[in-house]
Formats: C-alpha cells, sequence, structure tokens
C-alpha cells in the first residue's frame, strides 16, 4: 500500500467521524488569484504552516504557528497554507482558526479533502481556499467538490503531478492548478515534474509549483511558467521564516 492510499484510508475514517457543519460565509479578503494578477513581476509564495510529513516525519513540531503566520505576512506572501491532517501531518483545524483570525491573506486549507464536510469545516474556521487533489478523487467527485467550493466562494486550487491529472483539471475549469513534484506515492521529488508540464499550460489559468523549492535556486528554474511557489518544509526549518520567504520572491521574466 502506497502513501496516498494509506492516507485516504485514515482521512475516511476521520470524516466518518466529523459532523456536518452549517456553513457560514466566507471570510472576506483580497483573493489569492487577484494578488496574483497585481502582482505578475514577481514570484508569489503560498507560505505553509507544516509540523511534519509522512516521509520526513517531524520537520517543526515546537512551532509557534502565529507567531510562524505573522512572519510569513511581514514578508508579503501572497497566501498562508495551513495542513489540518492530524495524523500524518501532525495539524489540526484549530491551527488554521488561529492563522485566520490573525492575518489579513488568503488562508489554503491543506489537507486531502474528500467531503463537503470538510470544505464547510474550512469556512467556519476561516479558509478562503482550499485543495482539491486530482489523484485523491474520482473525476465526477472532483467536479462536485469543485463546483460546491466554489458556489460558496472558495478559491480552489486543484493538485496535480502527471499530464492526465492535468487534463482532468482543465476539464473540470480549474483556474488555480498546483503541481505537486512529490509523487504521492513514492513521496520523491522531482522539479522536473514542473518543468515536464509547463509545456501543456493553458492561457487564464494560474499555475502554481508545489513542493521541493529550497532556495532562490529552484524558484528561479519555474519562475518564468510558474506565478507562485508553495514551500513548507523549506520555511519551517528556517529560525528567519520572513527572511526565507523574501529570498522565494525571485524576478519572473515577463513583458
Amino acid at each position: 500500500m502506497d502513501f496516498l492510499e494509506k492516507i485516504l484510508l485514515e482521512k475516511e475514517k476521520e470524516v466518518a467521524k466529523m459532523p456536518l457543519e452549517k456553513v457560514g460565509k466566507v471570510r472576506k479578503t483580497t483573493s489569492f488569484i487577484e494578488r496574483l494578477r497585481k502582482n505578475e513581476q514577481n514570484l508569489q509564495i503560498i507560505a505553509e504552516v507544516k509540523r511534519a510529513s509522512p516521509s520526513l516525519g517531524a520537520i517543526n513540531m515546537e512551532v509557534d504557528v502565529l507567531n510562524q503566520a505573522k512572519q510569513y505576512e511581514q514578508a508579503n506572501v501572497s497566501a498562508i497554507s495551513v495542513l489540518t491532517d492530524p495524523v500524518f501531518f501532525k495539524g489540526n483545524i484549530e491551527d488554521l482558526r488561529l492563522v485566520a483570525k490573525n492575518v489579513e491573506l488568503p488562508v489554503l486549507n491543506k489537507d486531502f479533502i474528500i467531503d463537503e464536510k470538510q470544505v464547510n469545516r474550512a469556512v467556519n474556521a476561516g479558509a478562503t481556499m482550499i485543495l482539491l487533489i486530482v489523484a485523491a478523487l474520482s473525476k465526477e467527485r472532483l467536479q462536485v467538490l469543485y463546483e460546491y467550493a466554489t458556489s460558496i466562494g472558495l478559491e480552489v486550487l486543484v493538485e496535480v503531478h502527471n499530464e492526465e491529472e492535468l487534463a482532468v483539471a482543465h476539464s473540470i475549469g480549474g483556474n488555480l492548478i498546483g503541481v505537486n513534484n512529490r509523487n504521492l506515492k513514492t513521496f520523491e521529488v522531482s522539479i522536473e515534474t514542473s518543468l515536464h508540464l509547463a509545456k501543456l499550460q493553458k492561457s487564464g489559468v494560474f499555475y502554481i509549483s508545489e513542493s521541493g523549492i529550497k532556495s532562490a535556486v529552484e524558484a528561479k528554474k519555474v519562475a518564468e511558467n510558474y506565478r507562485a511557489v508553495l514551500v513548507g518544509e523549506a520555511l519551517m526549518k528556517e529560525k528567519d521564516a520572513k527572511t526565507a520567504a523574501s529570498r522565494l520572491q525571485v524576478r519572473r521574466n515577463v513583458d
């Protein structure tokens, strides 16, 4: 059984016990896409609060979540991602609630979302964006969750790992597409995934490169074809997360 299968089995158990909350209104802030439109000259950052991962184990279990989020905001990142999976990533929904209450930025609920229960919970905790992973859902279920989330005012980052998944993301109308350089079955990382899929990009869609961005070196490699990068591990390991996040905001070669 690979990593993704293990995670999804556990996620089904978690969701089965989760109450169905009545969904409230999405927290008001400038949208992530609007921030990308206004700042196309530089690579933008989705900075992540991430305590641990299945492949690495503990990354920063003692993190002061609020301080981390404030450092990200001071670095002028475009959004903050908060991992809420409790078993494999040691996160929780209260981390997201704390961040959303104390920053003006868009906040992404990073999790393996398979049910409307999770979408409602994300909104009520203050998220303005959610992640939907093509590899974790049937195309039909992906479409349903995507349309539900966007109908209540959320932005949706649709995550892909290969050409087939990118085609699916395009087919459901995804306008924010994340290319994950991490293979969810083996958890191996290769930035070549982003470079390879860049040739299949479509106009009018905003593309984000995820995982494997450790420094300005990797950031510069993807900056021409991607509007932003999602970075967790590299920032969580730094004592000065503000400076580390600022270093990744490299210039893009745009007209």
